[in-house]
């Protein structure tokens, strides 16, 4: 229901009146004072207790009783007054408290913002967005510490996590599906702060990264012959740079017939395939036990007959136990790991196997890595924001314990920008080695596309 309904509704109709002149100021413009909207929010607040306190904390109102007693709520506050607010003042004023109270503050306004993909809240009275790959300081900010905190707490609270001095780190997403990561005193320094990775309703799909530049279709079209062909891709690549992203595109590619089992610390892939089982990792609880971690959720799917192995990202452990479900017929699966080239995927994949604790020497780990992944996709973030399949590397062998790689894909920067482009993604000319394995699946490339 939208912010004009509501206001037409029984529970609301006084607010058309005035507003008392001691509780409201304003300035230019006529926007409210932002030390009044305190006030107000305040009063509203105590107008909640004094009337629906008891079923409000305790948590036995659904979410549309809840919304018109606080509409009423501020109805009454605002009756109370003499001062005139303009239409377009009190809509305002009243979407900032119904943020407040039945959503996530000022986060509410960024999260209904289509163009910020990621909002950071470095400390209450500093947040950052990131529009278009670039960071700018937004003219919002909490109240207080403490009005940041118990956004914070709200958020983890609904996922059943929790933050406080004993557990000051969490990780949890909000009911839209969007990746939260929140970090509090006193591991936090300067006060809590909190990063929001948004969750798009539509996701982003083969056809969007041929519109941004983010892969060429003739890359695009190798990748998706090599995910029907069953080949075990790794995409690499920093932080934010589009990992999920791009997995959540390859593993669009994966045949409807094939039942999928995705592994993730929080859910964000959107398959929209009929066989799918989503598996996601659980914290400990306040006694320090019941975790899962992405190990054994690992371990555990492959009990439960996948064709594929979805697993969001991998960085301990859990590493090995991928590489050998990859290497024990559950070819085709995917994932993701934190590197800045495809050298460095490798390197950290041996040292995460090594993390494993099974005292297994180097050279059978990259053995194990040699013999289970295919490919690496290596995805970058551009020092202008773009983000960019920036390789596309072949795993051949191990000889000699030396890991041979070579590259199918590579991106060419330009001496200067061309049409606001840093570059392009160009075949190498190498041939790659799995061309008869597709063959016998029954996928053909096209020789053509890898001439340079």
């Amino acid at each position: 229901m939208s912010l004009s309904d509501r206001l037409n509704r029984p529970e609301t109709s006084g607010l058309s009146a005035n507003v008392n002149t001691g509780l409201l100021r304003t300035v230019s413009g006529g926007t409210p004072d932002r030390v009044d909207q305190e006030i107000l929010r305040g009063l509203v607040n105590d107008e909640l207790k004094t009337k629906i306190g008891q079923y409000l904390y305790a948590g036995q109102m659904d979410a549309e009783t809840l919304e018109s007693a606080v509409f009423a709520a501020i109805g009454t506050v605002m009756e109370k007054g003499d001062y005139p607010l303009t239409d377009v003042d009190r809509a305002e004023l009243l979407q900032q408290i119904v943020d407040d109270i039945l959503g996530n503050g000022p986060l509410e306004q960024l999260l209904r913002d289509a163009e910020v993909s990621e909002i950071m809240v470095v400390r209450y009275d500093s947040i950052y967005v990131e529009r278009k790959g670039k960071l700018t300081l937004a003219d919002l900010k909490f109240t207080s510490e403490d009005h940041l905190r118990k956004t914070i707490d709200r958020i983890v609270g609904r996922v059943g996590r929790r933050i406080d001095e004993s557990s000051p780190l969490v990780d949890a997403r909000l009911l839209d599906g969007s990746r939260v990561n929140a970090v509090v005193p006193p591991i936090a320094l300067d006060g809590a702060n909190i990063t929001i990775r948004k969750f798009f309703k539509e996701p982003f799909t083969a056809r969007d990264m041929l519109v941004t530049g983010t892969i060429t279709p003739t890359a695009l079209e190798i990748l998706e012959a090599c995910v029907r062909g069953r080949l075990n891709i790794v995409i690499s690549g920093g932080t934010g740079s589009g990992k999920t992203t791009t997995l959540n595109v390859l593993s669009s590619f994966i045949p409807e017939d094939e039942r999928i089992v995705t592994i993730e610390d929080s859910a964000e892939l959107q398959l929209n395939k009929p066989h799918v089982i989503r598996l996601e990792t659980r914290p400990a609880n306040i006694e320090g036990s019941g975790s899962i971690s992405i190990r054994e959720l690992v371990r555990n799917s492959l009990r439960m007959r996948p064709d594929r192995i979805v697993v969001g990202e991998v960085r301990d452990g859990a590493a090995l136990d991928m590489l050998q479900a990859m290497n024990t017929g559950h070819d085709g699966s995917l994932t993701t790991v934190h590197a800045n080239n495809p050298l460095d995927a490798v390197s950290r994949l041996e040292t995460m196997g090594l993390m494993a604790g099974m005292e297994l020497p180097v050279l059978v780990i990259r053995d194990q890595i040699g013999r289970a992944i295919d490919l690496i996709v290596q995805q970058s973030r551009l020092r202008d924001g773009s983000r960019h399949i920036t390789a596309i590397t072949e795993i051949i062998e191990v000889a000699d314990g030396v890991l041979k790689t070579q590259d199918l894909f590579k991106f060419d920067y330009f001496e200067t920008p061309v049409d606001n482009r840093l570059g392009v993604l160009r075949p190498t000319g190498a041939v790659p080695t799995f061309v008869n394995r597709l063959a016998e699946a029954g996928v053909n490339l096209n020789m053509a596309s890898f001439q340079r």
